[in-house]
């Protein structure tokens, strides 16, 4: 078919029309397609084109020479090439020298290679290498442009990571630590950090409303927010910042490597540091609240709550409020949000209209959260306003509620005895649908909210029977296992009939799906065992009741476990309790430490038993000696326990364990503890295998060791079954190590090694 024959409509018509007229004519079509003379459209490009790059395009020779440097710094920071630096050369030194030049580098172009989509990840990475000068620098050559900054989609990060590096130098500054800045006139005085973040705030003042909504700036308001009111942060005292970015911005930065110092080449800086800040910075805090409520009117407020980008730093910006005594005011945002209910507080009301935007701030998956702040820092007039007017009577509705019951969680963490007394009687008959709806924060907010307040203990025992479905005594033999999985007493038993005859199914990894436990599960027995003596009793005897095989499993659940640790820990739970929890596991303790959690439960319990107990334990495995000596895990409990000689010399071993717990301090963990027990022994063996090695400090009582018979293979192997004692060490009352001695004192100072040796050979 011809190609003009298989044409459609009139696609090309205009294209046709063109063609045919005369170039010399004019078209009048332009201008009324430009639209009016005041619209230019090549600004329109170049103003597209300045909001990728506001402050130029990075070259490209120095993109490339920025790639070096993020691969050289990504290969310190995974530790690769450490096996390629000589042992007496100081590794920071190479590496102060390469970051230098590459510092160097960068002067000038600070904003070119913020705003670039390459290079700003790079500068994120070397942030936490740069020492206090020259992150002073850094931040001094970025002043006067933080708002362009802030609001780019790659600078904002850049500006994110530096504001949350910049607390180390303020804690430093705070405390008088300032480095030497080398004296330059021309370039004048640099700034402290201290300064430098009030300066920032300063900048950013006049546009706070519209940073506080905008998806890049809205971020670093929050770190700013973090620096200036650490104790408003979620990780109080660590602005580690994984709550200050979004998912999407938190799992690319994750994908990015490890972001750390290359000069901590022995991982320091992982603990979280205390942040010292100066008044200074509570006072701009303050500022910043003022501005916000100054320039936005109560609607907008309200609308920030419900927007996504908004309402975490309205969030901050609310327990900023709380924290500075603010938040008890007409006209605060608090009071703003909760529609006038600190308004009504002041007037002394004794209730207030409800009102349809807070009821939907319970149910909204982003509003909740602020809501959940609200509830914890309101003061109490007010809170007792809100619980009257929005929680009481709806309970049981708001507590299976899948974002609901947050909230109610948060309101019983502050609940007082009349509240809480309230609640108890509103969700009796809840208890088991929010159990199956597995919201249990409900029911372990109360429980620990009774706990604390000593009050309605037996309501809250009752409550997890009823969750639970166990009403007789027989049922509630099995309040663990059903409180582990967070299942009722009907589903738990029907699943368990459905695995034992073989029709179950397995889960991801290949474990058996009704076997899993649940950490809300263990929370909760945690919190039950926090009850008085009468009360955790019972969970005690459920856990005992169980089989071999189940408590055995439980002690190898990595989740599971974390309940007899908090059994052990308990100061409710009598040691009779504790005795008999540790006796059920007698006969049974090589299955145990056979397991990489089973073995810190034995090292818990062996810690935590008395000498008398230990014996029981120690005699108990003496028949299972070889398979605990033969596992991967159980061989660290055997060599703690050192059996060989308790059947050797029981009084000794008695005694060794005795001033073993009296020697451990209270403040070591149990990992700790078993940690320095087993490897005491090993220290002792090896000390003098270190000083054969060393060939500078040989002497002559080396020689004489090392020309010893056949006996020093027998004391090493003896050695490595039982524990060097102090007195074996001295060997004052041994008449072989008495003569050995005395050969010592008759070698001659200045004697030739070699003709000694020679002389030991022809004896």
């Amino acid at each position: 078919m011809p190609r003009e024959n298989r044409k459609r409509g009139k696609k090309n018509k205009k294209k046709t029309e063109d063609f045919d007229k005369p170039e010399s004519l004019p078209e009048p079509e332009v201008q009324s397609e430009v639209g009016p003379s005041w619209i230019i459209p090549s600004t329109a490009k170049e103003d597209d084109t300045n909001a990728e790059a506001p402050f130029g395009y990075v070259d490209t020779d120095v993109k490339a020479y920025f790639r070096t440097v993020d691969t050289q710094i990504r290969d310190w920071q995974d530790g690769e090439g450490e096996a390629l630096v000589d042992e007496n050369s100081d590794p920071n030194a190479e590496r102060q020298m390469f970051f230098m030049a590459a510092l160097n580098e960068m002067t000038g172009k600070e904003k070119q290679l913020a705003t670039d989509p390459d290079c700003s990840i790079i500068l994120e990475r070397m942030a936490y290498s740069m020492d206090d000068f020259v992150r002073r620098v850094f931040m001094d050559s970025l002043c006067g442009s933080y708002e362009t900054l802030v609001k780019h989609r790659f600078a904002s990060h850049v500006c994110q990571t530096m504001i949350t590096v910049a607390a180390e130098t303020v804690s430093r500054e705070t405390a008088g630590t300032l480095p030497s800045v080398p004296g330059n006139s021309d370039r004048g005085e640099l700034r402290t950090m201290t300064q430098l973040i009030l300066d920032i705030c300063e900048e950013l003042l006049p546009s706070l409303s519209t940073l506080v909504m905008d998806p890049f700036a809205s971020h670093v308001v929050r770190a700013l927010l973090a620096l200036l009111s650490p104790a408003a942060s979620s990780v109080v005292g660590d602005i580690s910042q994984n709550n200050m970015r979004s998912k999407k911005s938190a799992s690319w930065k994750a994908r990015q490597g490890q972001l750390k110092s290359v000069f901590d080449s022995k991982g320091k800086g992982k603990e979280g540091y205390i942040i010292k800040t100066p008044p200074e910075f509570q006072s701009q805090a303050r500022v910043l609240v003022k501005v916000l409520k100054k320039e936005l009117g109560d609607n907008e407020v309200r609308a920030l709550a419900a927007d996504k980008v908004a309402s975490p730093c309205l969030t901050m910006l609310l327990e900023v409020e709380a924290l500075q005594g603010m938040s008890d005011q007409s006209k605060s945002l608090m009071d703003r949000i909760t529609m006038g209910v600190i308004s009504a507080s002041l007037d002394d009301a004794d209730s207030v209209p409800p009102s349809d935007y807070l009821g939907t701030l319970f149910r909204d998956p982003t509003s909740s959260h602020l809501l959940e702040v609200i509830v914890s820092r309101a003061p109490d007039k007010p809170f007792s306003l809100i619980w009257n007017t929005y929680m009481k009577g709806k309970l049981a509705r708001l507590g299976a509620h899948p974002v609901a019951n947050f909230v109610i969680a948060k309101a019983l963490e502050r609940a007082n005895t009349l509240q809480l007394e309230d609640a108890y009687d509103e969700l009796k008959d809840s208890w088991e649908k929010i159990i199956n709806s597995s919201r249990s924060g409900v029911l372990r907010a109360i429980v620990d909210r009774s706990v604390m307040l000593h009050s309605a203990e037996d309501k809250a025992m009752e409550a997890a029977f009823i969750a639970f479905g166990l009403e007789t005594p027989e049922d509630r033999k099995l309040l663990v296992p059903c409180a582990l999985h967070l299942q009722t007493l009907q589903v738990y038993q029907s699943k368990s009939e459905t695995q034992s005859s073989g029709t179950h199914h397995k889960g991801d990894k290949g474990k058996d799906a009704t076997s899993q436990s649940s950490v809300q599960g263990s929370l909760l027995l945690q919190s039950l065992l926090k009850l008085p003596e009468t009360y955790t009793q019972v969970v005690i005897d459920s856990f005992i009741s169980l089989d071999i095989e189940e408590r055995l499993s439980i002690a190898h659940d990595p989740t599971a476990s974390r309940f007899l640790d908090a059994l052990l820990e308990s100061s409710t739970v009598s040691a009779k309790s504790k005795r008999a929890f540790i006796m059920s596991f007698i006969g049974h303790f090589h299955l145990l430490a056979d397991d990489r959690i089973g073995s810190r439960i034995c090292d818990r319990i062996f810690t935590f038993a008395d000498t008398y107990l230990k014996e029981k334990i120690g005699r108990s495995l003496i028949p299972h000696e070889q398979a605990l000596a033969a596992s991967y895990y159980g061989k660290f409990f055997s060599r703690n326990l050192n059996l060989y000689l308790l059947q050797r010399r029981p009084d000794e071993w008695k005694n060794l364990q005795s001033n073993k717990k009296n020697l451990v301090p209270a403040q070591f963990s149990s990992a700790e503890a078993a940690a320095a027990s087993g490897t005491e022994e090993k220290t002792l063996q090896t000390s003098h295998k270190k000083r054969k090695r060393d060939k500078a400090v040989k002497d002559e009582i080396d020689e004489v060791f090392e020309a010893l018979p056949t006996k020093k293979t027998k004391a090493s192997s003896l050695a490595s079954s039982m524990p060097v004692r102090s007195e074996q060490v001295s060997g004052a009352d041994d008449p072989t190590l008495r003569d050995v001695f005395s050969a010592i004192r008759s070698i001659p100072k200045n004697s030739d090694r070699k003709n000694g040796s020679s002389k030991k050979k022809k004896h």
